[in-house]
């Protein structure tokens, strides 16, 4: 799936809508693709666990 910038940046509510819009969508897409059982893994395995790591300035907002 290709996205582009303007797909995940948005401009949204608050001073900092690109810390907050950005983000969101990304992990709803994610979250959409896990919930479609339809990506490569071992048949009966379920996600129970999710980690992320934020970096530079979203990660001090």
């Amino acid at each position: 799936m290709f996205l582009s910038v303007f797909d995940l940046f948005k401009i949204g509510i608050g001073p900092s809508s690109s810390h907050t819009m950005g983000p969101m969508t990304a992990a709803r897409r994610f979250l959409d693709e896990i919930l479609a059982d339809d990506w490569p893994r071992p048949a009966g395995v379920k996600v129970d666990r999710i980690g992320a790591s934020l970096h530079g300035s979203l990660a001090y907002t």
